[in-house]
């Protein structure tokens, strides 16, 4: 299988970035990639509530998800969009949520991020993602591109348990969109993607944004990475916009855990207890 990573540096401005990730996706399709992935936020950038509230749409109603349907269906591709920033009909937060397009156009699987970025970084980046987003309830797997996909985002790569339930569902490959911070991808972004496809067995493919971002200077470390059951990095996107390719032979998931059969020796045990 050829897999393609798109890098962004998306805007607070939905319609703009909309042209700018067609026509990646289609230089990706155009070099053989069949299974394409985009990063978080694919659609939007914004630190603003305000600017959210104006430019964001439900899913129904969302442009870039029902173009990106058009393409996928037209290049015969699947497509992730590693998320769209969407609003809800029931609520006044909204969902950053993965969609996985098939290449029939339809919409094969979606997932909402589970684990909400709350963290003061340092004394220029603090988030508080649970303020603006719901979050997801629910892992999620998904047979696509003769693969089975266990659907993550972003900030989730810190939660373990999470990826050790999808390999145990049958996920041979992982998918981590993101939008990482500069501080933090500096210092985690490869080992934590690493440590996650080594503990699982499994691919990791992890499309980012990158670049700062117009509208809300918000600045991504980038680096979109591919990388193999056995923890090594098989592709970086480095530091600008692009397509980055990498071929994937999904035979190394089941050499790599009969190496070493860490899912199968996995045993339950009590909780620490204070002595």
């Amino acid at each position: 299988m050829r897999a393609a990573l798109v890098q962004l540096t998306s805007s607070d401005d939905p319609a703009a970035n909309l042209p700018i990730t067609e026509a990646f996706v289609r230089q990706a399709a155009a070099g053989g990639a069949t299974l394409i992935a985009t990063p978080e936020v694919t659609n939007c950038v914004s630190l603003s509530r305000k600017r959210q509230e104006e430019m964001l749409r439900t899913e129904a109603d969302d442009p870039t998800l029902a173009r990106l349907r058009e393409v996928a269906a037209e290049l015969d591709i699947t497509l992730l969009i590693g998320s769209l920033a969407v609003k809800n009909d029931n609520e006044s937060r909204f969902s950053n949520r993965s969609i996985l397009i098939g290449p029939d156009g339809a919409i094969r699987a979606t997932y909402d991020k589970i684990h909400m970025f709350d963290a003061a970084v340092d004394a220029e980046n603090t988030y508080r993602e649970s303020k603006g987003y719901r979050p997801g309830e629910a892992a999620v797997t998904v047979e696509a591109a003769g693969a089975t996909l266990g659907m993550t985002v972003c900030y989730d790569m810190r939660f373990p348990p999470l990826y050790t339930q999808l390999a145990e569902a049958g996920a041979q490959i992982l998918t981590v969109p993101s939008a990482f911070t500069v501080p933090t991808g500096r210092a985690h972004w490869e080992v934590l993607l690493r440590a996650r496809a080594i503990e699982t067995g499994c691919f990791v493919l992890a499309p980012a944004q990158c670049g700062t971002h117009g509208g809300s200077g918000r600045k991504t470390w980038g680096h979109s990475l591919a990388i193999s059951p056995w923890g090594e990095v098989l592709a970086d996107g480095g530091e600008a916009p692009g397509v980055t390719f990498v071929d994937l032979d999904l035979d190394a998931v089941a050499k790599a855990r009969r190496a070493i059969p860490a899912l199968a020796n996995r045993r339950a045990f009590r909780p620490p207890s204070r002595a």
